[in-house]
């Protein structure tokens, strides 16, 4: 089976491309950009190539002329389309590559998958789509319309698309929503990265909403598990579907899964793990929320469940030792 991922070289990409089984045939596709430090994305594409069942290619999802060329000559099985601008905060500041990225560069690989056709088309949303939303913990048959940011309203665009691709074309796809994602080689710029550095170098750390913020952290390797399990489970067409049961499925061969820790962690708490790692105390200056934050996310994954017999279950404190025994040794520290 050929498989296709999109973002291999960010953080969950590459560990997906890692961990799949010698038995795929692995296309990983990237743009490679500065958003964050760059020789992270080398280091992971380093331990990539010890693979020999996996390929990379640079490239922009918005080449719509090299992406067609790509579907054309590789004839994919599965897509884990994965690339995406990331990050809530950069969206306030930098709202047009969130267009480019997230909405033009999946309407090319939406428009590929239909003029080539594939077996499953899995795709990144985000917790962000809940927004605003106060009910917990939050269930994909819940309302996502009102989004508090730009990053998350091209999420909810993308699930959208991809429900009219469904639709009109019979493409199989699976959007799946990620809750706070954390680990080893992970993004420099989310926030257990940044304490981290900033309590080794003894520099104060911003604590927003005065730490009282909750988080459903979820270690990178049961999303990526979570993944692996589903790439066989392409969504069926359900012809009996009732909107008002559930809105996460449809008619067409389309679904909508959280991916979560499904155990809501206190930013303090968070901090306070990571210090315990560290055997260093942080100087907290606490602050008040940011715009385009939420207070709490906290899946519901009784569906996953349900479909593939798994949830997320690493706790925070094994899953933040591993993080900081991997950026001790990658950062000489």
């Amino acid at each position: 089976m050929k498989i296709l991922i999109t973002g291999a070289a960010g953080f969950i990409g590459a560990r997906l491309a890692y961990l799949l089984p010698k038995e795929y045939e692995i296309v990983g596709l990237d743009n490679l950009n500065d958003y964050y430090d760059i020789n992270i994305k080398y280091e992971r594409l380093k331990l990539l190539k010890k693979k020999r069942n996996f390929r990379f290619i640079k490239e922009e999802l918005t080449n719509k002329k090299c992406i067609d060329k790509l579907f054309h000559e590789e004839n994919f099985d599965v897509i884990v389309h994965l690339g995406a601008q990331a990050g809530v905060r950069y969206s306030i500041e930098s709202p047009y590559s969130y267009i480019d990225s997230n909405i033009i560069g999946t309407m090319n690989i939406l428009e590929a998958a239909r003029h080539y056709p594939v077996q499953h088309l899995i795709y990144a949303s985000s917790s962000s789509v809940y927004g605003g939303n106060s009910k917990i913990p939050f269930s994909t048959n819940d309302n996502v319309d009102h989004p508090v940011s730009l990053y998350a309203a091209t999420k909810k665009s993308n699930e959208l698309m991809a429900h009219a691709y469904s639709n009109l074309y019979k493409i199989p796809t699976t959007g799946l929503r990620f809750f706070t994602v954390y680990g080893p080689l992970g993004r420099p710029d989310m926030a257990y990265f940044s304490f981290t550095e900033s309590i080794l170098k003894e520099k104060p750390i911003k604590v927003y909403n005065q730490g009282n913020m909750m988080r459903d952290f979820t270690y990178v390797d049961d999303i990526v598990e979570g993944i692996i399990r589903l790439i066989p489970q392409p969504p069926l067409e359900n012809q009996k579907w009732d909107e008002a049961e559930e809105v996460s499925s449809s008619w067409a061969p389309y679904k909508i899964y959280n991916i979560g820790n499904n155990h809501p962690v206190r930013l303090l708490d968070f901090i306070e793990t990571i210090e315990k790692h560290l055997g260093m105390k942080a100087n907290k200056i606490f602050m008040d929320m940011q715009p385009g934050d939420v207070k709490t996310t906290y899946a519901d994954v009784s569906d996953l469940e349900e479909k593939i017999d798994f949830k997320p279950q690493t706790s925070l404190d094994i899953g933040i030792g591993k993080f900081v025994n991997w950026y001790k040794e990658y950062y000489n520290v």
